[in-house]
């Protein structure tokens, strides 16, 4: 094996990691803000973006950029979430051909209730996860870039 297959192999060897540390994590919010709130992950990923956003509402593109998800994923799950009366869509003013996304009362009120359980949560999966020889420099990692922002 040469050098450049080495290299490969450690990128290889990252991505298996950070993918086994998001799965981890992944599925132990999806379980608590399922029980807890009737949230999926990316429902609540779709919620918190929107209420992070400056005046609270997102054009559609941006909010699937926010929640990793294709145009039409998207779309379907803002559909899924409007039903849910916790989004709401309007035309953008300035062109009438963009759709934007904004939070109501309801989905404010749900995400406000679903925080303390997503971050404990996920504080919780991520001390476990430092426990596991594999994924502990990922997580020291994490905490590294979180402390410095």
């Amino acid at each position: 094996m040469g050098i450049a297959d080495d290299a490969v192999e450690i990128r290889a060897r990252g991505w298996r990691t950070l993918a086994a540390l998001h799965g981890a994590l992944d599925a132990e919010l999806e379980r608590a803000l399922q029980r807890e709130h009737g949230l999926s992950v990316v429902e609540y990923t779709v919620l918190d973006a929107l209420d992070r956003q400056d005046g609270w509402h997102m054009r559609m593109a941006q909010l699937a950029r926010a929640a990793a998800l294709s145009g039409s994923a998207a779309t379907r799950l803002v559909n899924r979430l409007e039903g849910r009366g916790l989004l709401a869509r309007f035309l953008c003013e300035d062109d009438r051909r963009g759709i934007y996304t904004e939070l109501t009362a309801a989905g404010r009120t749900l995400l406000t209730a679903a925080r303390p359980t997503h971050d404990s949560t996920l504080e919780a999966a991520l001390e476990r996860a430092r426990e596991i020889p594999e994924l502990a420099p990922l997580v020291r990692a994490l905490g590294e870039l979180h402390a410095d922002t």
